[in-house]
């Protein structure tokens, strides 16, 4: 009988540490999981925080928020006006920045390659002396725009130019984003800064695959300059390289206003669909124009 109540005693001792383990336990639960959903709502405050931030870096960085959009079919619209009235010809600048305007479409071109080939030169060119007072700087980026009109359309570019040193990559996803066309840009008068362009196009694809790529040779105006074998093999080497990319490939000169224009209408014509004649250019001694 005593063999019995202690064994009864002891079991009960068990069952009361075993009960109070686990309220201990139940308490602990409790405990981490309110410190995890006060944990998880300060990362949720965190999150909002950064994104508002951003977002108003974004919206400073553009001066407005501007809104990128493909052309749509719709009656009325800036498409039809194009369609029945572009002149690729004879473009009239109208005005420098966006305006909130149903009839203003905005195009995001992107400018990529190395240091000291001509970028910025090739941007001031298109866009004129005038609108580059009106450009913005950052760290990495040169931005530029210019509004055309073509009968009762108007046609906004934005012209986003990726610095070529290190401290730039950082900067290429932003560039990228959106953008409907990415020139990758080269010095024909140095043939690294063509072997470069590779590791720009591969960077940039990480970010925008659907963007129009067009690869663009500098300083063709030196180019002519170099003897004529060397001439041919970075002309075949270029057109390998756009072979690759499924680029067009120009040969293009800021000094000289070579294909610089030429290079913008071929953008309009493919973004819109329009009827625009661009003749290839293989002979050797002028500026390339070799169409993908």
């Amino acid at each position: 009988m005593r063999h019995q109540e202690g064994s009864l005693d002891f079991h009960g001792s068990r069952l009361r540490e075993a009960t109070v383990k686990m309220a201990h336990l139940y308490r602990r639960i409790v405990r981490l999981d309110v410190r995890w959903s006060v944990l998880l709502q300060k990362v949720s405050v965190f999150r909002e925080i950064i994104r508002l931030i951003w977002d108003r870096f974004l919206a400073c960085s553009m001066g407005k928020p501007v809104r990128y959009r493909r052309l749509s079919q719709r009656s009325s619209s800036p498409v039809e006006e194009l369609e029945s009235g572009f002149d690729l010809e004879n473009p009239t600048t109208t005005c420098n920045g966006y305006q909130e305007d149903s009839d203003l479409v905005t195009l995001k071109i992107s400018l990529l390659g190395d240091c000291q080939i001509g970028k910025t030169s090739f941007m001031i060119k298109y866009v004129g002396d005038e609108q580059e007072n009106g450009s913005l700087e950052m760290a990495g980026l040169n931005l530029m725009d210019k509004t055309l009109s073509f009968g009762g359309a108007r046609i906004a570019f934005s012209i986003w130019d990726v610095g070529g040193d290190k401290r730039s990559n950082d900067q290429v996803p932003l560039a990228c984003k959106d953008s409907v066309a990415i020139l990758f840009m080269f010095d024909l008068t140095s043939r690294c800064t063509l072997h470069n362009v590779l590791g720009w196009y591969m960077q940039a694809r990480k970010w925008n695959k659907t963007a129009i790529p067009i690869l663009i040779g500098t300083k063709f105006d030196d180019f002519v300059m170099l003897p004529p074998d060397l001439q041919w093999t970075i002309v075949n080497q270029a057109r390998a390289y756009a072979k690759v990319m499924k680029a067009t490939l120009f040969f293009s000169s800021a000094r000289h206003n070579i294909n610089v224009n030429k290079i913008f209408k071929y953008i309009m014509a493919r973004l819109f669909n329009l009827p625009w004649s661009l003749q290839p250019n293989l002979n050797q001694g002028e500026p390339i124009i070799d169409l993908y």
